[in-house]
């Protein structure tokens, strides 16, 4: 969760003496998910404090500060002595919260105080921590997006000639296979994913005009250094003003809710009463109606219809925020953050739930053919489901060479 408290203050709702907690109420597609516990308020603070410790501990090996400095405010920075609320708070001063943030390192840290956050500005921060929390919460979601793969091959693989309706403009068209169904679903999630894997997550670091001016000849050689010690990749310029690297995570993100939501919306409409050729896994707790005992509501499938209709919302702030002015933007900076993050935690909450889903889904071979025979009584002979099985075929080879 974002803040911790305990208890609830009487008739509210709220943390009782505390702040305000955001627990997925309103966003159960990401509730209680690994997404949501990468992407907290309290995974921020740790990455912006992880990008302060490898910055000293960078700076100490080209001898730019004393090792035992680095050493100290790497101790400060894991101290779990800083106020995430009262940063928060502070930020309001600032614009941002590294300003907060360093003049409480600076104290943790001692006679070391002064080697915080020597030559960065704190774009630098914000921007390295958000790409380590991207490399977290992007590890989350392609490991549940392997599941919903592996899921989805043994779909495909199955019920590689399982006859059903084709539908086009939701009417019966022509037979085609559950195979062939779940080989397009394999093949855009397979796509997204590797789109999503690929995206470059660079550190930052530009000081305060983006001209690395605090470094004199060492400035290169430390970016590189950056880079290495906090796992992410080393840009070829400071990139404060040229938010692709943003850009570019929003658009895969965006990418995979968008595979992932149409996997979801085919399961809803098939799972319709008068369709009912696939269900959700049942299970305590799963689908119920508060108002209507006798249903089985396909909430998987509704959760990740959910986050794929939110994500490109999201997303297109991202977009938008690219034409930030001159070295320091006011306000299009800033308004990334919110929208990076709920792409994240929503993308990461969709996969796992797909994950989820996939396992369990309930596929109803008696009920294809028997709605397929309505639609075989209009047509004027029994045709066959054209190259489906081959189409089977042809993505769990693309899927397998992609595995090995």
């Amino acid at each position: 969760m974002d803040s911790e408290s305990s208890g609830t203050a009487e008739g509210s709702g709220r943390p009782a003496g505390g702040p305000a907690l955001d627990a997925g109420l309103l966003s159960p597609v990401r509730a209680g998910t690994k997404a949501e516990a990468a992407t907290g308020d309290s995974a921020y603070l740790t990455a912006m404090l992880d990008a302060e410790a490898a910055l000293a501990r960078a700076q100490a090996r080209l001898g730019i500060i004393p090792a035992g400095a680095a050493q100290a405010i790497g101790a400060a920075a894991a101290s779990g002595r800083v106020d995430l609320v009262s940063v928060a708070r502070r930020a309001r001063g600032s614009g941002n919260p590294v300003v907060p943030l360093v003049a409480d390192l600076r104290k943790l840290a001692g006679p070391a105080g002064g080697h915080v956050h020597r030559g960065a500005t704190s774009q630098d921060i914000v921007d390295t921590g958000a790409m380590i929390v991207a490399a977290r919460a992007r590890r989350v979601a392609l490991a549940h997006l392997d599941r919903a793969l592996e899921a989805l091959a043994g779909l495909a693989a199955r019920h590689r000639d399982t006859p059903m309706a084709g539908r086009t403009l939701g009417r019966q068209a022509l037979p085609t296979t559950f195979g062939a169904k779940a080989a397009g679903w394999l093949l855009g999630c397979l796509e997204a994913s590797d789109r999503l894997a690929a995206v470059p997550l660079p550190v930052q670091l530009g000081g305060a005009a983006g001209t690395l001016d605090g470094y004199g000849d060492r400035a290169f050689d430390l970016v590189a250094e950056f880079a290495t010690e906090t796992g992410l990749a080393c840009p070829v310029l400071p990139w404060h003003t040229r938010r692709t690297p943003v850009a570019d995570l929003a658009a895969a993100l965006a990418l995979v809710a968008g595979a992932l939501g149409k996997i979801a919306t085919d399961v809803w409409l098939l799972a319709q009463s008068e369709v009912n050729e696939v269900a959700e896994a049942a299970g305590p707790g799963r689908g119920g109606s508060s108002a209507m005992a006798h249903k089985r509501n396909p909430a998987l499938a509704t959760l990740i219809r959910s986050a794929a209709l939110q994500v490109p919302a999201h997303a297109q702030i991202l977009l938008a925020a690219q034409s930030a002015p001159l070295e320091r933007p006011a306000g299009e900076w800033h308004a990334e953050w919110q929208p990076l993050r709920e792409c994240l935690r929503l993308t990461g909450g969709a996969a796992e739930t797909a994950a989820e889903l996939l396992g369990g889904l309930e596929v109803r071979p008696d009920r294809m053919r028997a709605n397929l025979a309505g639609l075989l009584d209009v047509l004027d002979e029994d045709p066959r489901p054209g190259a489906a099985p081959a189409l089977v075929d042809r993505a769990l080879d693309s899927y397998r060479r992609n595995r090995a």
